[in-house]
């Protein structure tokens, strides 16, 4: 570092300097130059660089080879200014440096136009073309990525046996299967370009296009076991090796493998900005107008159904991941959790690390642990319901943190970032104080929770009130039914009891029967409605 600093310092002196001594100034300096090397290492170095300055001493040759290597030696010292020797070196070790990343092409639409074409479109218009533009062009570098992950990845590791073809279908999908659905845009949108590279109308192809997107589905919710399975073949050192070399590659454009596999899902959720964008410059009066708006709608029901159905595949992953010391531990309500609100590493106030799991209807406390090269979680203790939680925010400060080994040395730490859950069941009887890492997530985790709950008591609630309603229902066709037997309505049927004998009645007799009916009809009102029942019998 010393040898370094001193040469980039004032000692170091430039190839114009050198030049103005003349032959004798450069013999002298050669000599210095030598003796540098003969003389003790604690000596000062000059940079690596003035040693080429030697090709001066070269007498002019028409040999274009020496020329050539001595051009060359002068372009490597011209690199080697301000180096240390052993930078330079190093740089000179190397037959070429290193292979420029692949770039992707940045055009604007207006920068394809020239200044007479560009003049005939207004700001607005020039906007409008630029976004769709961005559209098509989003779509050819899909493709593209689509294309490469096949051809750089997948097949390079199946022939290379690195991984077998099962794993490999697990990771990757049906990538092959999504290239013609963006194929097939890109070609509506070049038939819709018109002969001065505008594109009129874009609603009715986007429209008719967009339920394909659906496909995405089962891609979208294999992800996180797809990311997984990945993660634990990166041990395996021809993998790890092979990626490596790729990543290094001017195709990558320093992109990893799930990069590539993660940007389907990432084009996903750009489309509804495109075409709010292209809403956005499109005039109020344009046929496009109500088009665009009702694509947004379209592609945004298809995003909610596919983040549904993302959700419940990762609430179910993490199930099956779950491992139980009791079958008691297994709560009945598992079965019934179809989302995964929130999940991440916890803190207990003895220190100990947790995994704690949020789903829809249970909070499970977990400890990670790895079961025959895979991890799972092993439930801490008895998941509580969601419907039982209840939560306190503490203030920071108010809770000190550490064990028992750890308080025996110390007062204890007062935590930050710290809230409470426990049960109201009394049978339970759990209550759980855990400590997380910043401000961030301790609003996050409070969010979710809150937001569990709430959930849980207007479920309850609502069950409250549809069962008071059909009870009401219930009781008031039950009234209607006794009013209607006594009264004889002629919109009700005669429904006839099997205790009643069939004979047939003289007037007199009908008369008394219906002034007993309306007798009892006016003590219906008085009564519960069992006792009312058992009257009209």
């Amino acid at each position: 570092q010393n040898s370094s600093e001193e040469s980039s310092g004032p000692t170091t002196g430039s190839r114009d300097e050198i030049g103005r001594g003349g032959m004798e100034q450069q013999e002298g300096q050669c000599t210095a130059e030598i003796s540098v090397f003969q003389e003790p290492s604690n000596k000062r170095v000059r940079p690596l660089a003035k040693v080429s300055s030697l090709v001066n001493l070269m007498s002019p040759s028409k040999n274009g080879a020496v020329r050539r290597f001595g051009q060359t030696i002068q372009s490597m010292s011209l690199r080697g200014d301000n180096k240390s020797p052993a930078t330079s070196l190093r740089a000179g070790s190397k037959a070429a440096g290193p292979t420029p990343t692949k770039r992707r092409n940045s055009t604007l639409w207006s920068e394809t136009l020239d200044v007479h074409q560009k003049s005939t479109f207004s700001a607005k218009e020039i906007k409008r073309q630029e976004a769709i533009y961005e559209l098509f062009r989003g779509e050819q570098d899909l493709i593209e990525d689509l294309q490469l992950a096949r051809k750089a990845y997948h097949d390079p590791m199946l022939k290379l046996a690195i991984m077998t073809e099962e794993e490999l279908a697990h990771i990757f999908g049906d990538l092959d299967a999504y290239i013609p659905l963006h194929e097939y845009l890109l070609m509506k949108l070049t038939e819709g370009t018109g002969p001065d590279g505008t594109i009129s109308q874009i609603g009715h192809i986007v429209i008719d296009w967009l339920p394909g997107l659906n496909a995405y589905k089962n891609y979208c919710s294999n992800q996180l076991a797809a990311k997984a399975l990945l993660d634990q073949k990166k041990q395996d050192k021809r993998v790890q090796d092979f990626l490596q070399r790729c990543l290094e590659s001017p195709f990558s454009r320093k992109l990893d493998l799930w990069s590539f596999l993660d940007i389907p899902r990432s084009r996903l959720v750009k489309y509804p900005l495109l075409l709010r964008e292209i809403l956005r410059h499109t005039p109020p009066d344009h046929p496009d107008g109500t088009k665009l708006e009702r694509a947004i709608t379209i592609i945004q029901e298809i995003l909610s159904d596919i983040n549904v159905r993302k959700g419940e595949s990762e609430c179910q992953y993490y199930i099956d991941k779950l491992e139980f010391l009791d079958e008691k531990q297994r709560d009945p309500l598992l079965d019934k959790c179809k989302t995964l609100l929130c999940h991440g590493e916890l803190r207990t106030k003895s220190g100990s690390r947790l995994h704690v799991f949020l789903f829809s209807e249970l909070l499970v406390l977990t400890r990670p642990v790895t079961r025959n090269d895979r991890s799972c979680f092993q439930v801490y203790r008895q998941p509580i319901p969601v419907r039982d939680l209840s939560l306190e925010d503490l203030q920071d400060g108010e809770i000190r943190m550490g064990g028992s080994f750890r308080g025996a040395f110390t007062n204890g730490e007062k935590a930050k970032n710290v809230f409470r859950v426990s049960s109201v069941d009394p049978s339970s009887g759990q209550s759980h104080t855990l400590n997380v890492s910043d401000v961030y997530h301790k609003q996050q985790w409070l969010n979710c929770l809150r937001t569990a709950m709430a959930q849980q008591q207007g479920a309850a609630t609502g069950a409250q009130q549809e069962l008071s309603t059909s009870a009401k229902q219930h009781s008031s066709s039950s009234l209607a039914k006794i009013c209607c037997d006594g009264e004889g309505d002629e919109n009700c049927p005669h429904v006839s009891s099997p205790k009643l004998r069939a004979q047939t009645l003289s007037k007199t007799r009908l008369d008394q029967k219906l002034q007993g009916s309306q007798k009892r009809e006016e003590t219906v009102c008085g009564i519960g409605l069992q006792k009312a029942m058992r009257v009209v019998v």
